[in-house]
């Protein structure tokens, strides 16, 4: 039984868990689309000032999905190490999540969205622990595939279903059908999600930092890569969040969309994801994940540069759809890529590394822009600014040489512990 655990991926659990990054997704994708304009429009707040308020979840993630992250690494109950923080937190954010936008003074708003998004920040990363945990590394680009096809659907739901939704009911329903899902996505996690009983050893007190951690774990070569890795990451999502806060006021400004149809236009970007995710991992497992990851980086710089000329929707729709498969292609293969370093033991405080570069990236990247949109006076420039960080991005990548699915010198050792972890 354990040599066909190696032999092949168990999607039917990799689809189960998938579900906690599918709620994720889903309600931050709403939360991305309709607070700016909530922010904008509600409140008459400047371009500049919609960017600070929007980065104060990236803010929490840089500050406390490290920490939670490696916490989950040693936490201890019969439910598992990482999912007691999703049957606690998930609930309290779908109700915060509902009352968000029913909140008429901006006090109470923020109060709200800040509570909100602390309490996501504790569980997100365990969530996504979940998938390297108990699937080996030669497998995990396939097996992120299918989680990000979960979450692709969930941003999809959320940008399409909620343009919908958005024009049917109001902005408040949105929220609460994300709101309800979320809860819903939970107890499909907690019916079918049994982690293992037994761990390898866990050091009790491993508070260590970044680059002593990355030092003590791996050697010279691959810690050089896993920094380069890691600021590839941080320049690649300054360029992606920027476009995805930021594209709804694009397109009501510059395409002349209504809100709804301006959600709806973005969720081609998720749906071509969502199609190609599978496809992606595959491509990254085969050819290579930091090959595949380089092709993605200049497939959507190439797609993001007409929108500095375009008018149309439709063009625009087009455009989202092919610049989601090359995204998929970057955004598949990258965390296998921090997860082969980690090991199986430390893999919630690698991931916590992944969110910590990703998320400040998204926390300056918002008020940047922010105040580069006020000072030109058009939104055109939101695709100049992702392009510049895509490439940056690039750069960095080209020197990464470790992260692959049969890199590492360990990797037989960590396969074999993932599999036992499996097997209990």
């Amino acid at each position: 039984m354990s040599g066909n655990i190696r032999q092949k991926l168990d999607v039917e659990l990799t689809l189960v868990l998938s579900f906690g990054f599918f709620g994720s997704s889903l309600v931050w994708s709403i939360y991305n689309a309709y607070v700016p304009i909530i922010l904008a429009n509600n409140f008459i707040l400047s371009t500049f000032t919609v960017g600070i308020v929007m980065s104060i979840d990236n803010v929490f993630g840089v500050v406390f999905q490290p920490l939670f992250g490696s916490l989950s690494d040693r936490t201890r109950t019969r439910f598992g190490r990482r999912l007691p923080y999703l049957f606690v937190c998930m609930p309290i954010c779908a109700v915060l999540f509902v009352i968000l936008p029913h909140m008429s003074y901006l006090w109470a708003f923020m109060g709200v969205a800040i509570l909100f998004t602390f309490v996501m920040s504790i569980w997100r990363t365990p969530a996504v622990s979940l998938m390297p945990d108990l699937t080996p590394g030669p497998f995990q680009s396939q097996g992120n595939g299918i989680v990000n096809l979960m979450g692709g659907v969930g941003a999809v739901l959320a940008f399409a279903g909620g343009g919908f939704l958005y024009r049917f009911g109001g902005i408040s329903l949105p929220f609460l059908v994300a709101g309800i899902l979320l809860i819903l996505s939970m107890i499909m996690v907690a019916v079918f999600v049994r982690e293992p009983k037994h761990l390898p050893h866990v050091e009790k007190k491993d508070k260590t930092p970044f680059s002593v951690a990355a030092k003590e774990f791996l050697s010279a070569p691959k810690n050089k890569s896993l920094i380069l890795l890691l600021f590839a990451i941080f320049f690649w999502f300054m360029g992606y969040n920027a476009v995805e806060t930021f594209f709804t006021l694009y397109a009501t400004n510059r395409l002349n969309m209504d809100a709804g149809m301006a959600s709806i236009t973005l969720s081609a970007f998720a749906l071509a994801l969502v199609v190609f995710a599978i496809p992606a991992g595959i491509i990254g497992a085969r050819f290579g994940r930091r090959k595949t990851i380089l092709v993605g980086l200049v497939g959507v710089t190439c797609i993001f540069i007409p929108f500095i000329f375009i008018s149309s929707g439709i063009i625009a729709m087009a455009l989202m759809i092919v610049g989601g498969m090359f995204w998929a292609c970057v955004n598949i293969n990258s965390l296998p890529m921090i997860t082969r370093m980690s090991g199986p033991i430390k893999i919630g405080k690698f991931i916590g590394y992944y969110y910590l570069f990703s998320f400040l990236a998204q926390t300056i990247t918002a008020p940047i822009f922010g105040a580069i949109r006020d000072a030109v006076g058009h939104y055109q420039s939101l695709f100049i600014y992702a392009a510049i960080a895509f490439v940056l991005a690039f750069l960095c990548l080209i020197f990464v040489r470790h992260g692959e699915s049969n890199d590492t010198d360990e990797a037989s050792a960590d396969d074999a512990d993932i599999e036992s972890l499996r097997t209990q």
